[in-house]
């Protein structure tokens, strides 16, 4: 795996470089935050597997790659690297870290899985926020599996594949998933021209029937046919035009910014089915909720979770909360994108919780530039059943649990 010290080698980490100023998330009045959480999604990276998608769906090679599949590039840490200098200002100025200098020991907590992107960006995001400080982040070997973010394997009790496969269908709503592939045709049509550039005969993936295939003691829902193809097919054209790839190769030169929001919605529907149900959310959450439980009253009272598009995804639909990020369709994770949870506390010692979710826009992170004091995408959000008179769009903790951990 890249160190600290290759990353920086090449150039791609700035210590000392200054951190961005910030709007900052207005506080409301006479309340102090004391504990911030985010479950962030990793860097840019190439396809996990080569050729990003099986033979005969693109009529050509894919673009190459700098990196391993699935390594955090050196554009994707720098990416992280200009997000960790806008989230070191804000934790500055929310008093979370001090104005010059170190963090004091064990006030800092980064979690990472174990694949290298997820390694590498937390090691990227801590050298930006707090370089020569020697902080590292917590993660099992790289490579080995990690069952904290990927819970459902690791359950062993309390698991019915039958329920999560009714909650992967009723999240298709009437018509279940034939339906929407009817209605993605003039999406699919797109994708499949990109694809195979006006080739016919046996290209693309438009031919394919989706379908929902059950899941099994262990194992989630899956999403196969014409949308699970499409999903990772669009999900591979983001991330090439992310990484700053020249426009003649992303999608081999025919796809646009537009085609790629457009198309990002294959993305968003494999997540609406397959994450954000409430069953599945809490099943792949499940040894992730006691990070952020921790996260919010321990001793580490700033404390980031390095993972995937997934676990980002589950927590949006575990809480109900809903964002759209510029370039992107809704509710589908950018990388490097995060949901903030604050903890905030009254002169009184009464504590509430506040949701948000906080990004580079997709032509920020293509183009990689420092961001200016209001540039990051941040919104705040509601979780359902949260409602605080006193300070509207907070929730009390308890709230909070209820939201986080109530039985779907």
């Amino acid at each position: 795996m890249r160190t600290i010290a290759h990353l920086a080698a090449a150039g791609i980490l700035f210590a000392g470089a200054p951190f961005a100023s910030s709007a900052h998330m207005p506080v409301p009045d006479g309340l102090i935050v004391d504990h911030v959480v985010m479950l962030m999604r990793h860097g840019v990276r190439p396809p996990t597997h080569e050729p990003a998608m099986p033979p005969g769906i693109a009529s050509q090679a894919w673009p190459g790659w700098d990196v391993p599949p699935g390594w955090l590039t050196a554009h994707g840490a720098l990416a992280i690297t200009r997000m960790a200098d806008w989230d070191g200002a804000e934790l500055r100025h929310a008093g979370l870290l001090p104005a010059t200098g170190c963090p004091a020991a064990g006030t800092v907590r980064v979690i990472a899985d174990s694949d290298e992107r997820t390694i590498a960006t937390a090691e990227t995001w801590l050298h930006a926020v707090a370089p020569a400080c020697g902080l590292v982040s917590e993660h099992p070997p790289q490579g080995q599996h990690d069952p904290v973010f990927d819970g459902i394997p690791a359950m062993q009790s309390g698991y019915d594949p039958d329920r999560a496969t009714e909650a992967a269908r009723n999240a298709a709503g009437p018509g279940g998933v034939a339906a929407l592939a009817i209605q993605a045709k003039p999406l699919i049509a797109r994708l499949d021209a990109i694809l195979c550039g006006g080739e016919t005969g046996g290209c693309g993936i438009g031919g394919e029937p989706s379908a929902i295939v059950p899941a099994t003691p262990g194992k989630a829902p899956k999403l196969t046919g014409a949308l699970g193809e499409a999903a990772s097919a669009a999900q591979t054209l983001l991330l090439e035009y992310a990484e700053g790839k020249p426009i003649a190769e992303v999608g081999w030169g025919r796809a646009n910014a537009g085609d790629i929001a457009a198309l990002s919605e294959f993305h968003a529907i494999e997540f609406r089915l397959l994450a954000r149900p409430r069953y599945l959310a809490a099943a792949h959450l499940n040894a992730i909720i006691p990070l952020i439980e921790q996260g919010l009253s321990g001793p580490a009272i700033v404390t980031v979770i390095s993972g995937h598009d997934a676990n980002v995804a589950d927590l949006g639909g575990l809480l109900a909360v809903d964002w759209h990020v510029p370039g992107l369709a809704a509710d589908d994770p950018i990388p490097g994108g995060a949901l903030v949870l604050t903890r905030l506390h009254d002169r009184n010692g009464r504590h509430y919780v506040r949701i948000t979710y906080r990004s580079q826009a997709l032509e920020q992170i293509r183009s990689a530039r420092p961001l200016a004091a209001d540039d990051p995408y941040e919104v705040a959000l509601m979780p359902k059943g949260c409602s605080v008179p006193d300070h509207p769009g907070l929730c009390t903790p308890e709230q909070f649990t209820i939201a986080l951990t109530a039985q779907p």
